[in-house]
């Protein structure tokens, strides 16, 4: 995933967060906003609860993978994806698809 379709300042986060639009699953908490920029845009959070930082790192990859194969450039929304512990208890392509479904129904 391309740094233009990413959110990485902690004041965006927050914003995004404030705006109280989520939808949860076992696996993820994603929150939503109207874009600010042409392309949707992702943040990805990983709480330091999961894992060490070579954990984290690794679940940021899968999921940014995960982005790229759902093609979500055309979605209208700023998304942060929050991971919950039990994304650690799927598969790849089983989150995945947790994650498509979730993004499909998030749309408020």
């Amino acid at each position: 995933m391309k740094k233009k379709y990413r959110i990485k300042d902690s004041s965006e986060f927050d914003q995004i967060i404030q705006k109280r639009r989520y939808k949860a699953s076992k696996s993820y908490t994603i929150y939503i906003k109207e874009k600010s920029e042409d392309n949707a845009r992702y943040g990805i959070a990983v709480s330091k609860k999961l894992g060490n930082a070579v954990v984290r790192n690794k679940t940021k990859r899968q999921i940014r993978n995960m982005i790229k194969e759902i093609d979500c450039q055309t979605h209208e929304y700023d998304y942060v994806i929050m991971v919950r512990r039990g994304y650690f208890t799927k598969t790849f392509e089983e989150n995945r698809n947790d994650l498509e479904k979730l993004m499909k129904t998030v749309k408020m």
